[in-house]
């Protein structure tokens, strides 16, 4: 009975560790994020364009573009991510979908 026991309980904590070493699900690669808006010397040049131009872009040319400015990504591929709901009329909030950009929203 006793042999029965430590077979199963060393199956069983076999089958977890199997379970736990399965590769994760791919990620999109990592794009580079908004720069802080307090950097000394890092104007928004994107202010004299207006925010529809950045539509079509990639998230890495828009990210170019907005070098300097407060912006974030709000929503890739139809799914909504975590954002704060404080309102900051210069933050760009960006809609991505395949890669490009889809909308652009101010707040």
């Amino acid at each position: 009975m006793n042999r029965l026991l430590l077979i199963s309980a060393t199956v069983l904590s076999l089958a977890g560790c199997a379970a736990a070493n399965k590769p994760a699900s791919p990620t999109p690669p990592p794009v580079p994020g908004p720069a802080p808006d307090t950097i000394a010397g890092n104007a928004c040049k994107a202010d004299d364009m207006a925010d529809k131009t950045l539509v079509g872009k990639t998230e890495l040319e828009a990210g170019a573009l907005l070098n300097g400015c407060s912006w974030r990504v709000i929503e890739r591929d139809g799914q909504r991510l975590p954002a704060t709901m404080d309102y900051r009329v210069e933050r760009r909030n960006l809609g991505i979908a395949n890669g490009k950009v889809v909308s652009v929203s101010r707040g």
